[in-house]
């Protein structure tokens, strides 16, 4: 992921699980390396990427991960321009805004202090910020109503990602 401006943001590199009609699912196992500048990372859990599929209810400007247990929180949804495979690379631009599923079930939008001065500060186009706010919206929706795909699909991803790893 970068930021605005193709300003360097989040690398890590995954397995790639497979495909359903969600989208493709990607696996960070346990101590997977994720970096971004001025901070490196490891994972304490296993974790399921998705990148959505064309159609999906809830659009497609996002990247969720699910995260087994053991995680800080259940689902993490960056808000994004829409994510294109470039080779075996996900792209996207990070928006800011995140929908977030904590460890005792609550949802919510965080960051949103940090899109309100991004916005200003790198000029989001009208149209950015339209599709960053609107897409958050029905995340946060699908999110709290357990609508797919954030409905438990990402249960049997863990599973594959567990055995393969095992």
């Amino acid at each position: 992921m970068t930021k605005w401006g193709d300003q360097p943001h989040w690398a890590m590199d995954a397995v790639y699980l497979g495909r359903d009609e969600a989208g493709d699912w990607l696996g960070f196992p346990t101590a997977t390396h994720m970096s971004r500048p001025g901070l490196d990372f490891t994972t304490t859990n296993d974790q399921v990427g998705l990148v959505p599929a064309a159609g999906t209810a809830v659009g497609q400007a996002w990247l969720a991960t699910f995260h087994g247990p053991g995680g800080s929180v259940w689902t993490y949804v960056d808000m994004t321009t829409v994510p294109r495979w470039h080779g075996r690379t996900v792209r996207a631009v990070d928006l800011d805004l995140d929908v977030i599923e904590a460890l005792d079930r609550t949802v919510f939008v965080d960051d949103e202090d940090e899109f309100e001065e991004h916005r200003v500060a790198y000029g989001y186009p009208p149209e950015i910020v339209e599709l960053a706010t609107a897409t958050s919206d029905l995340v946060h929706r699908a999110v709290t109503q357990k609508a797919p795909p954030f409905d438990g699909r990402s249960a049997p991803w863990l599973e594959l990602l567990g055995r393969l790893i095992a």
